[in-house]
């Protein structure tokens, strides 16, 4: 478990965001799910990714799903985050990792099988040092951005 005061500096515009102390691990305040969680490495990452995706690039809290659950090939699973645009349609699913953890194709890959259920135009992976965004379309390659798109 993590302390916030161990946690590195991530790639992304410094967040302000709630933490507390607990017995065994720090706790903050999720953005989205409005509740304390558990301060991991990678629920570092997710929160810095909210604060930034909100009040960098437009994208509404109201419409974020933190953990969002799918079934794939009849197993549940769970997407880190999903944005989705004004008509409740999925527009971007975030595939976050520990700082310490290399972004792969694996990690693409983890996120391209939950896009079979979303069907996201993109896909974003970061792991807080790192940011791939991806745009996807059965019609085309897929095709790697020069940044995440704004909310429109």
């Amino acid at each position: 478990m993590s302390r916030a005061k161990d946690l590195p500096p991530l790639n992304f515009p410094r967040p302000t965001l709630v933490a507390r102390p607990g017995p065994k691990h720090d706790e903050v305040l999720c953005l989205v799910r409005r509740k304390w969680v558990a301060l991991e490495p990678e629920e570092w990452v997710r929160q810095h990714l909210i604060s930034h995706l909100t009040l960098t690039l437009g994208y509404p809290l109201s419409l974020m799903a933190v953990e969002h659950r799918l079934t794939l090939n009849d197993v549940e699973k769970r997407a880190d985050l999903v944005c989705y645009n004004n008509e409740g349609i999925p527009v971007l699913l975030a595939e976050c990792k520990a700082p310490g953890i290399k972004l792969s194709q694996d990690t693409l890959d983890q996120a391209a099988r939950y896009n079979l259920v979303l069907q996201v135009p993109t896909l974003l992976l970061t792991n807080g040092i790192q940011h791939y965004a991806v745009a996807t379309d059965v019609n085309s390659p897929v095709k790697v951005l020069k940044s995440i798109p704004h909310f429109s």
